[in-house]
């Protein structure tokens, strides 16, 4: 019978290892650190002899939140969990940590061992990565998104008219500071209307400004809109909103760039650049005169369109790791990021208010989830019911055998009989898949296509 491995054996086992691990009593009291934690923390084993894990790491886990606190109240161990700590020269490093229980040979609780790897690397790869993919607080890889990325530069450069076109929630004002963060203005305002929110009567004295007795209760001067944008640029948003006389109001200024308040006989010139946006056609408004022909030539010097989150679904998997990041600063948490079934259907997802609503999504999640994964049961519930109308189709009124068989069948008449894919659809381990196919005498092969 083979004898039993030393000590120092385990020891030297460890230190070959690239990933830090150390052990700690009951009492939080740190027994050992291999080479890696060394390196890692900056600490030597001599120094952590006798001193508590938090005074190691220093993470804003360490309390309530502690790993190996809840691992060692629960039994359950911890599994990649993202956070950061301090090292000895207080710098900031992000780890990746795993906790587990240590029991000596009678199967008593002795204490706890947590496992860490640096991420350092990891996170500069994924900023150069990021770097690429994007402008400001735009994300995008898709194609479209590059071409405009190409394109911001340029257009920020120039002080011409902009108009942006695209669908409710898709971003346009921030495309649209984004070209007065980058142009000459950047010290100037940048002044947002929203031309859809007041009546003309308002938007009128909104844009223009007003002079006492302009109207009931103007008792003194205010300066509109224009004016206050001078040197810098103002954003008209929802344009396609605004009456024909109010166009043409609009049309002078931009012509003879001077504006001339309400109750006033005298212009006042101004220097600003005009950004406008639109949720319509303005085209086609205009071959219903809707739109005044003329204004819309003005405004469309420049013509961005910002594509609708259904085009640039290669962008999704991007924004969902860029929204993680925001909420979790935001919230203090640590979320890692989704499941491969939440990243599916996120995926699939047409998304009828675009980014605002994937960023919507996101932070709903984040609410409920209060672990290191967002799941599907922390998705709104008209997701979640999708994915399952969606695999099932018309069926109604099956028993759960043949509701289960449904889906199975569906999921892999989708993913042509890949029984992984299939797996990662329904949500489930693919050992869970390939145990339930055989119970129900499934062959993935009859849905097999090259």
């Amino acid at each position: 019978m083979a004898g039993r491995i030393p000590a120092v054996h385990h020891n030297i086992v460890l230190d070959s290892i690239n990933e830090g691990v150390f052990t700690v009593d009951l009492n939080w009291t740190l027994q050992g650190l291999n080479a890696a934690a060394e390196k890692i923390t900056g600490r030597t084993r001599e120094w952590a002899r006798g001193r508590k894990c938090f005074d190691l790491f220093q993470s804003r886990l360490c309390g309530e939140d502690c790993p190996i606190r809840q691992t060692l109240t629960t039994g359950e161990p911890v599994v990649n969990r993202r956070t950061y700590i301090l090292n000895a020269k207080e710098e900031c490093v992000p780890v990746r940590i795993s906790t587990a229980v240590l029991h000596d040979a009678e199967g008593r609780t002795i204490g706890g061992v947590e496992t860490f790897q640096d991420l350092s690397e990891v996170e500069k790869l994924c900023r150069e990565l990021k770097s690429h993919y994007t402008f400001d607080d735009i994300v995008g890889r898709s194609p479209a998104m590059q071409h405009i990325f190409e394109t911001l530069p340029l257009v920020a450069k120039s002080d011409s008219t902009v108009l942006i076109e695209g669908e409710s929630g898709t971003g346009k004002e921030l495309f649209a500071r984004t070209l007065h963060n980058r142009s000459r203005r950047c010290r100037g305002q940048f002044v947002p209307v929203n031309c859809a929110a007041l009546p003309d009567t308002l938007l009128e004295s909104e844009f223009f400004g007003y002079e006492p007795g302009a109207f009931t209760d103007a008792k003194r001067s205010r300066s509109g809109r224009f004016e206050l944008a001078h040197c810098g640029s103002i954003f008209l948003d929802e344009i396609g909103d605004i009456s024909q006389a109010l166009q043409v109001r609009l049309l002078r200024v931009l012509q003879e760039r001077s504006v001339e308040p309400l109750g006033s006989e005298k212009s006042r010139n101004i220097d600003v650049r005009v950004i406008v946006a639109t949720n319509q056609n303005l085209k086609n408004l205009v071959e219903q005169g809707l739109f005044r022909r003329d204004l819309y030539y003005r405004i469309r010097v420049i013509k961005l369109r910002i594509p609708p989150l259904r085009e640039r679904r290669d962008d999704i998997p991007l924004l969902i790791d860029h929204f993680i990041n925001k909420f979790n600063q935001l919230q203090d948490k640590d979320i890692a990021g989704v499941t491969d079934s939440v990243m599916n259907r996120l995926t699939e997802y047409d998304y009828p208010g675009n980014v605002r609503e994937l960023e919507n999504i996101v932070e709903r999640a984040f609410v409920f989830c209060q672990g290191a994964l967002i799941e599907m049961r922390h998705l709104p519930s008209e997701l979640r019911d999708t994915q399952s109308r969606n695999l099932l189709g018309d069926k109604q009124g099956l028993t759960l055998k043949e509701m289960e068989r449904a889906l199975i069948t569906r999921a892999l008449q989708i993913n042509k009989g890949h029984r992984k894919n299939s797996a990662r659809t329904l949500g489930i381990n693919p050992s869970t898949l390939y145990r339930k196919m055989k119970a129900l005498e499934i062959d993935s092969f009859a849905y097999w296509q090259d």
